[in-house]
């Protein structure tokens, strides 16, 4: 299960080569039967003027977290993964540090799945709850 585990997480870090992902500097850390979760680091780069963490950069964590689970849990090579609707909840500012997010399966339906992304901080105070909704659709 470990050289499975180490395949999928470096076919996902893998693909986040010259995207949003490598920009805001996105690493798959892990993952298990029913989550994947993420790591981003908190820095000026995704900070709002005020020196805290953007809401932005949060939702694209999140949203990248869960198309990603979207795509390992479901057949990537004959469907292909969007995100149709985001909502997240910011409950605490962070300055500094790593973020961490991780996408729960809520609902895996054929076309659709609904995905709960909570995101922790360093000391794992939750930061953000994000619900993230994608749908699957055919490769031609």
């Amino acid at each position: 299960m470990n050289d499975y585990k180490e395949k999928i997480l470096s076919i996902c870090n893998e693909s986040s080569k010259n995207t949003l992902m490598e920009t805001l500097e996105i690493e798959y850390t892990d993952v298990g039967e029913d989550f994947l979760i993420a790591k981003m680091p908190v820095n000026s780069r995704v900070h709002q003027p005020d020196g805290v963490l953007h809401g932005g950069a949060t939702a694209a964590l999140a949203e990248s977290v869960g198309s990603t689970a979207s795509y390992i849990f479901l057949d990537g090579q004959n469907f292909f993964v969007r995100g149709i609707e985001i909502s997240a909840n910011h409950v605490k500012s962070v300055k500094k540090g790593f973020v961490y997010a991780k996408a729960l399966l809520v609902h895996k339906g054929r076309t659709t799945q609904l995905w709960e992304i909570k995101v922790t901080d360093d000391e794992n105070h939750l930061i953000s709850v994000c619900k993230l909704s994608t749908i699957a659709l055919p490769r031609k």
